[in-house]
């Protein structure tokens, strides 16, 4: 008896189960036409993210099962006419019935990029999509952005990066063939504001990150070379958001003879900033305005504009800094803290101009000439006179007592007072040729560049610390500041640089080329000489697998600018050498498909990088100060691979790896080898005379990530994510040899999101003549969330005395989980 009432239990569940999943459907029929209204046959219609589906009948007729109760989208195809996607929710068992329109034209494609393939055969270079930069969930956004995640790393609120273990003044930028630059003075990645480039302006994008041709300049580590629009017609783009907002126009004549983009951007990193250790009134400020313009009067010339204006100000009235670092040891356990209360104000300005013409010339289809002229303007000024009280010792963390957060067993106190009125002027001008030759199986490149650089700096810097009454260093008889900075330089120096390459085809089958070239420079400072021989090498084997192989050698020599001259107490060494290196590259392209046939692309390469007259430097969050004398040799070497690819089927996302290790070793020095406890202070040391140590962006394991996706049901609403890890950086105390490496900065973890809707879509033909959205193309709005795991990443140290005179480093934070809106419109 039981097991006929557990049976009948049974078989009445089932029944019902089977009855509520026959419910969780509905129905959508319809008729297609065309634009004469005439029924349309054999029309594919299909759910979105499903392989199968249905298709119409002579009469245009169809009806297809669809799921219930969530939202999908159906996709009607074909041949000669648009695809159309149509989205819906319906309830259980709910008909639609729908008469659908299809117009001519032929596919839509999401996106066309077309490449040149002999990028492929050159070591050490990737080209990008530049929309990916729009894209991308960043703090710092843009281009950069996108770099970052190839490069090392460990600060979201700069646009800089370090290039196979190269500081970013061993970068080289260049847009539509100008090179640009960026402010000196600048401390930290909160004053930065805009970069130069504006990602809604670029058409072609291409990064080396090492090995690069003859023709790019004279620099160790890296090139970006841009390319901005040359648009067809009249086009733009606005976007607001919670940290920038940006206007752009593009378009051309009806002969398309004169074409223009032009674009202006606003940004505050106010709502950065507010989350900062340090609180008080940010003001921070960026804008720019930058244009570029063709006129091709006919097929044998091309007359070139461009300018660019921007300025930055960065207005802070600190008020009070809480900082907590917890430290682990055998004999103490505390969570250190460091309260300031400040008064006083930092007012900094930076504005750059840039404005430069050029001129193309092409008598014949394989002769080309280039003439450009350009001049480069920056000015600073960074002004600040901020006095803190501090108190250092144990914070109390227990939410019982009266005391949380507060210091209640101090370990040092004092008073200081930081003072700056800085002045930096500095302006280039610049005049090129250049020119390329195309003969049977040789590709001639040849050019050469006359500059003029003059640069006008005043410095004018004091520190003054007391501590536990006595100021730093003491001097019983006399008042002692603890760091003065007095110097004033004018200087006026010529560079010329030039260089001749040889682009040879060795063998057609195998597409077996050759890259032989020269590079020279000379300038009046310190008179130096520089030739720098170089030469590429590549080859695709025959066989079923794209495969190229790739290799690159050469010299890369950096002579000095205005930072490499100038030492820690201020003054200017004119004598100062190029840093010389030699690299070494090899490594793979392959294109093949996986994952449901989806495109991949694999880059693979390794690198040696042998360096010498090297000027050590130490790097504190984004300032770079160097010895100012070449007084170092170093090494770089690793191995990176970068995979590019479809993980979700017409999604662009890809991951980079990179391991390396490089190393400096100081001429005639020696300090001691410390050994220090959790709490940094030093319980052994070593003397050592010499040697090889890390270098201050010697990081050996970077991966970076960006991956896209889009709802199964709907490709109108998008994911995207921005991934970045770094292991340990070292962290020098600044202008002593003797403590490099002393300290390490923590792995840096970053995760970012972005969450993307379409709110209006691209059928303009469908929108009524009074609607005020009729000339968009499309309209998004989107939801970042950066610092997703809320990380507290460490950027630099502060360095503290306590009562005994022991030092205490106390980390400087980078920003916490933030969230970002933007909304996006295009016309």
């Amino acid at each position: 008896m039981k097991a006929t009432k557990t049976c009948f239990l049974f078989l009445l569940l089932l029944a019902t189960s089977v009855s509520y999943a026959q419910k969780k459907s509905a129905t959508v029929t319809g008729k297609v036409l065309d634009e004469n209204e005439n029924p349309l046959a054999k029309v594919s219609v299909i759910i979105l993210g499903r392989s199968n589906g249905v298709t119409t009948n002579d009469s245009g007729y169809f009806s297809i099962k669809v799921p219930a109760g969530k939202a999908f989208a159906l996709v009607f195809s074909y041949t000669s006419y648009r695809d159309e996607q149509r989205n819906f929710f319906l309830n259980d068992d709910e008909q639609e019935r729908i008469v659908l329109r299809l117009e001519r034209g032929g596919k839509e494609l999401q996106e066309v990029t077309v490449t040149d393939n002999r990028i492929r055969t050159e070591a050490s270079a990737m080209r990008l999509n530049p929309k990916n930069a729009l894209l991308l969930p960043s703090a710092v956004g843009g281009v950069e952005g996108l770099i970052k995640i190839f490069t090392n790393s460990n600060n979201e609120l700069s646009s800089q990066y370090s290039v196979r273990g190269g500081n970013y003044d061993e970068n080289l930028i260049y847009v539509n063939d100008f090179e640009v630059y960026r402010p000196y003075l600048v401390r930290q990645g909160q004053q930065e504001g805009l970069s130069f480039i504006n990602a809604e302006m670029v058409r072609n994008l291409t990064f080396y990150n090492g090995g690069f041709q003859s023709k790019y300049g004279d620099k160790m580590s890296s090139v970006l070379d841009i390319q901005y629009k040359q648009p067809k017609k009249f086009g733009g783009s606005a976007y607001v958001s919670l940290l920038e907002q940006g206007l752009n126009f593009e378009g051309a004549t009806r002969n398309e003879k004169v074409s223009f983009v032009v674009g202006a951007r606003n940004r505050s990193n106010q709502n950065l900033l507010s989350s900062q250790q340090t609180k008080g009134n940010y003001v921070p400020s960026s804008n720019d305005v930058q244009g570029y313009i063709t006129w091709q009067p006919n097929t044998k010339w091309l007359f070139e504009a461009m300018g660019n204006y921007s300025r930055t100000q960065f207005k802070l009235n600190p008020e009070f800094s809480s900082q907590t670092a917890s430290v682990f040891s055998p004999f103490f356990t505390a969570n250190l803290g460091l309260d300031i209360y400040f008064a006083g104000a930092e007012r900094d300005r930076y504005s750059t101009a840039m404005a430069g013409i050029a001129t193309t010339y092409q008598p014949r289809k394989n002769l080309k000439l280039k003439w450009m002229l350009s001049h480069f303007n920056n000015k600073e000024e960074e002004s600040f006179d901020i006095q803190g009280a501090y108190l250092f010792g144990e914070r109390d963390f227990d939410r019982s007592r009266t005391t949380f957060g507060l210091i209640v067993n101090p370990l040092g106190a004092g008073v200081f007072q930081n003072f700056a009125r800085n002045r930096l002027n500095i302006s280039t001008q610049n005049a090129t040729h250049k020119g390329s030759l195309s003969k049977d199986k040789h590709f001639i490149q040849w050019g050469h560049s006359l500059e003029r650089q003059s640069i006008s700096d005043k410095l004018n810097e004091w520190e003054l610390t007391d501590s536990a009454g006595y100021t730093l260093p003491f001097n019983p008889d006399q008042l002692q500041l603890t760091k003065v900075i007095k110097s004033k330089a004018d200087l006026v120096f010529y560079r010329t640089s030039g260089y001749v390459q040889d682009n040879i085809i060795l063998n057609d089958s195998l597409n077996m080329t050759l890259q032989v070239g020269v590079r020279y420079n000379y300038n009046t400072l310190n008179n130096e000489v520089l030739i720098q021989p170089r030469v590429q090498f590549a080859m695709q084997p025959l066989g079923k697998k794209d495969i190229v192989f790739r290799a690159a050698a050469g010299a890369y020599h950096q002579p000095p600018f205005y930072r490499e001259l100038r030492r820690y107490d201020g003054t200017v060494n004119e004598s100062v050498k190029a840093q010389k290196s030699w690299q070494v590259v090899a490594g793979i392209d392959y294109n093949f498909k996986g994952w449901g046939n989806r495109p991949f692309k694999l880059q693979a390469e390794a690198y040696y990088k042998h360096m010498t007259d090297i000027v050590p430097y130490d790097v504190d969050n984004v300032r770079i100060r160097y010895f100012g004398s070449n007084s170092a040799k170093a090494y770089a070497t690793g191995i990176e691979a970068r995979l590019f690819g479809e993980l979700v089927k017409d999604a662009e996302s890809w991951v980079s790896i990179g391991i390396m290790r490089t190393r400096e070793n100081l001429d005639n020095d020696q300090w001691y080898n410390y050994k220090l406890d959790s709490l940094n202070k030093p319980i052994d040391s070593t003397l050592v005379q010499g040697g090889w140590i890390r270098r201050p962006t010697d990081r050996f394991l970077s991966v970076g990530m960006f991956y896209q996706d889009y709802l199964s049901t709907n490709k109108n609403f998008k994911f995207s994510m921005n991934f970045l890890y770094g292991t340990n950086l070292p962290y020098n105390i600044p202008n002593s040899a003797k403590y490099r490496n002393a300290l390490t900065i923590d792995p840096y973890i970053r995760v970012d999101f972005g969450f993307s809707a379409l709110l209006l879509d691209g059928e303009k033909s469908k929108r009524r003549s009074r609607n005020p959205f009729r000339e968009f193309n499309n309209i998004w709005a989107s939801l970042e969330i950066f610092n997703v795991i809320d990380r507290p990443n460490t950027i630099s140290y502060l360095l503290i005395k306590d009562f005994s005179n022991t030092i205490f480093s106390i980390p400087n934070r980078l920003t916490p989980r933030l969230i970002n809106f933007k909304i996006v419109a295009r016309w």
